[in-house]
């Protein structure tokens, strides 16, 4: 069997069914996700062992098969006839080899485009510090970050330099340059890359993910020294991101953390999907800019205070979580019901 060819007709279907990701499992019939709903492929036959494991294979090279040997599990992405890009996770479950690829558009939508505040297009205007996008799994922070980067290259003329594992969009040098740099095949981790862009020159930085004290502690130094660096992580409010950061290092350490990043954040979005009741989803965000207030909140350890600066700082473009769903409602874009759901203040919400 030709299992590359068999996985193509698979990914085929998936893009017909404008399916968001696709699951291919040993003993199930392959999975699609569209508009957040698993639908299995009906016209499909449930995968053998042995086919799953023949369609991972088929789309890695010697060294990506030789980290799922090592770790279990290996990230990359596929390029699909010149059209589609898909980032792909290989995995073990219970024996078995499994696939989850996940479709990334070939156009980067705009802010407006992905039904996201307008006062985001702050952050792409900011000559340097951090600015961090934050949100569960799946909840569209690649996405944005995607928007904001490639608003920065038609209206800057810029060096870029992003560090990701995998690469997803493919950005086209407008007014910017920009360096795609992927983890592990153009660099060792996002620690060293980003050590290392010290010396390539870039005004901005784009971080995939901050998943370590080291890249952690290089992103601040970046945004402290004339850079402005985009990174996410998987935080579901301004606050928790902050307290994320903070807790990473060493309590010695901390307070002096606490200063540096008081004094290089920009701002942070935090981000859900909601389902649309129009159909497809729309993001729920809370928008933080950091001001006097919470740059001072920061450096005191009182990180809790920072929802009530976000509320009451709506004339200065941020935007709280309840305040965003709120807004959604009245414009009947979302059911009350999912917003109850995830509110940090249902009550408000309810009484809206």
């Amino acid at each position: 069997m030709d299992y590359l060819e068999h996985l193509q007709k698979i990914l085929r279907k998936a893009i017909e069914e404008k399916a968001s990701d696709l699951l291919i499992s040993a003993h199930n019939v392959p999975i699609v996700r569209v508009t957040g709903q698993l639908i299995a492929l009906k016209t499909e036959k449930t995968v053998t062992p042995e086919e799953a494991k023949g369609m991972a294979m088929s789309l890695m090279n010697e060294a990506y098969k030789s980290k799922l040997a090592l770790e279990r599990e290996v990230d990359f992405s596929y390029d699909f006839e010149d059209e589609v890009r898909f980032r792909v996770n290989v995995y073990f479950q219970r024996g078995n080899v499994n696939l989850a690829l996940r479709l990334i558009p070939s156009k980067i939508k705009t802010v407006e485009e992905l039904l996201l505040p307008a006062v985001l297009h702050e952050f792409t205007k900011k000559s340097q510090g951090l600015v961090l996008i934050t949100g569960a799994s799946g909840q569209g922070k690649s996405t944005t970050l995607a928007a904001l980067i490639d608003e920065i290259n038609h209206t800057r003329a810029v060096h870029i330099i992003t560090i990701e594992d995998p690469i997803e969009y493919i950005y086209k040098n407008d007014k910017a340059v920009i360096d795609q740099r992927e983890v592990p095949s153009d660099t060792n981790s996002f620690s060293s890359a980003l050590r290392a862009s010290f010396r390539q020159n870039p005004d901005v930085i784009m971080v995939g993910e901050m998943r370590d004290l080291e890249t952690i502690s290089a992103a601040i130094t970046a945004a402290e020294t004339g850079h402005l660096v985009f990174a996410t992580l998987h935080t579901n409010s301004a606050s928790q991101s902050i307290h994320r950061i903070i807790d990473v290092f060493a309590s010695g350490q901390q307070n002096q953390i606490r200063f540096q990043l008081a004094g290089s954040l920009v701002g942070v979005v935090s981000e859900r999907l909601f389902p649309r009741l129009q159909g497809g989803f729309i993001p729920a965000c809370e928008v933080l800019f950091s001001n006097a207030a919470v740059a001072n909140l920061i450096r005191e350890n009182k990180m809790h205070e920072i929802p009530a600066v976000i509320e009451t700082s709506f004339r200065e473009g941020m935007i709280s979580f309840n305040r965003s769903l709120t807004d959604l409602i009245s414009r009947n874009e979302i059911a009350r019901t999912h917003a109850l759901e995830y509110s940090v203040n249902p009550l408000k919400v309810r009484n809206f």
